[in-house]
């Protein structure tokens, strides 16, 4: 799926692209900013990252959806993109940098530990914690057990398994932090079921539409976070320091 592009059809509302530096930091935004510097579908061009801007039909007027798009070809004069990630979507705490799709894999990886409990990850989130030193991963989990057995519920090693199985799937970057003092355990808070509909409602009640919300991968609103905070029914931490090589020197 990742290699699959896509045909944006322009008669279906006016579409613009706001160029994005996967590098670059995110600027500070004043209200004295002038708006920001926006392409035509046309002038976008090969191999470089946009954010999607529409304006529609219905009432849309320069919506930033939050997709980042990467041009890949084109067809005719509309350009055929690869999605690439949700903006701002990033776990980062020293130089690491954790996109939605790698997050996704590692926790896909660390749930097949899960499966002889009968256990299933239902949603998940995450958050760069910098409040601990040094600053760590957390990742909260809804569990539902088949069958609602509740003596086949994981116990504490399992979970602290996962995270490590975690810490193993992520970057090389990201596990060099680990084996040094940039970063900390990754964390996973177990949280109890229901707890992802709350939030859904309680974005829902901020004006969120119901028919295009989806759980975040990663939040950052402290109101959010105490909201999961208050539903955590057991925290582990990654036992070990995930592999890594240092890179050969080469004399």
């Amino acid at each position: 799926p990742s290699e699959v592009s896509y045909t944006i059809m322009p008669n279906m509302g006016y579409f613009e692209l706001m160029p994005h530096d996967p590098e670059a930091p995110a600027p500070a935004v004043s209200r004295d900013d002038p708006p920001p510097r926006l392409v035509d579908l046309a002038d976008a061009e090969v191999g470089k990252e946009y954010e999607l801007v529409i304006t529609t039909y219905a009432g849309l007027c320069r919506y930033r959806v939050g997709d980042i798009l990467q041009v890949t070809a084109f067809h005719n004069a509309a350009p055929q993109f690869r999605f690439v990630r949700r903006k701002n979507v990033l776990l980062s705490i020293d130089s690491d940098k954790t996109d939605e799709a790698e997050l996704q894999a590692a926790v896909e990886r660390a749930a097949r530990l899960l499966a002889p409990y009968g256990a299933s990850i239902v949603e998940y989130t995450s958050e760069a914690d910098a409040t601990t030193i040094p600053g760590h991963y957390v990742v909260y989990w809804e569990l539902m057990l088949k069958g609602c057995r509740e003596a086949l519920w994981p116990e504490a090693a399992v979970f602290e398994r996962c995270c490590l199985e975690m810490e193993e799937a992520l970057n090389s970057v990201y596990r060099q932090g680990r084996n040094g003092d940039a970063i900390g355990p990754l964390e996973i808070r177990v949280v109890r079921g229901g707890t992802f509909e709350e939030v859904m409602d309680y974005a829902i009640s901020r004006g969120a539409s119901i028919n295009q919300y989806k759980a975040p991968r990663c939040v950052t609103f402290p109101p959010i976070i105490e909201l999961l905070d208050s539903r955590v029914v057991s925290s582990h931490f990654s036992p070990a320091l995930p592999h890594w090589t240092p890179p050969r020197r080469s004399d």
